[in-house]
């Protein structure tokens, strides 16, 4: 099954409201924000974390980084750390890495999503690949995934 198609099929299966977008290869967040014509707030990442604990998945906009003192001290757990590629891999098998939709609940892993979100009526994420993302609402991914809400970015510093 092609990577595309597993996203779509699981939202389907949600019975998920969402609009399929394509634009050229890009592989960071905010090249793809770029690239989609989104602002970096409404693009978002999904980030894993591990420790000795194991994995978990940060999901915030493109335009901020996972503050891991807050991560800490929301999760109690030491020694957090961004997972390798290879790890990332093992755990989304069904994605291309650096591609993976916010979807924790594939690989049994929790998920933290930025409160900042909160401020937006809609997302819009990688669908698997380096070329396609999903746009859909807020409310609809927050009742799929049930992610922990919290404050756990910060915003990055663009230099212009």
């Amino acid at each position: 099954m092609s990577h595309l198609k597993h996203v779509m099929d699981y939202l389907d299966q949600k019975g998920a409201e969402y609009e399929l977008l394509h634009h050229s290869p890009a592989f960071t967040a905010q090249r793809t924000a770029e690239a989609q014509h989104v602002p970096g707030k409404n693009f978002i990442k999904a980030v894993i974390i591990k420790s000795r604990e194991g994995h978990l998945m940060c999901v915030l906009p493109a335009i901020h980084h996972v503050n891991f003192e807050k991560l800490q001290a929301i999760t109690g757990i030491e020694g957090l750390k961004m997972a390798s590629e290879e790890e990332i891999e093992a755990l989304f098998p069904q994605c291309d890495v650096g591609a993976e939709p916010p979807f924790g609940s594939w690989a049994g892993i929790p998920v933290y999503m930025d409160q900042a979100l909160l401020e937006d009526e809609y997302i819009v994420f990688n669908a698997g690949t380096h070329t396609e993302t999903v746009k859909m609402s807020l409310d609809d991914y927050q009742r799929i995934e049930n992610p922990a809400i919290v404050p756990l970015g910060v915003h990055i510093a663009v230099a212009e």
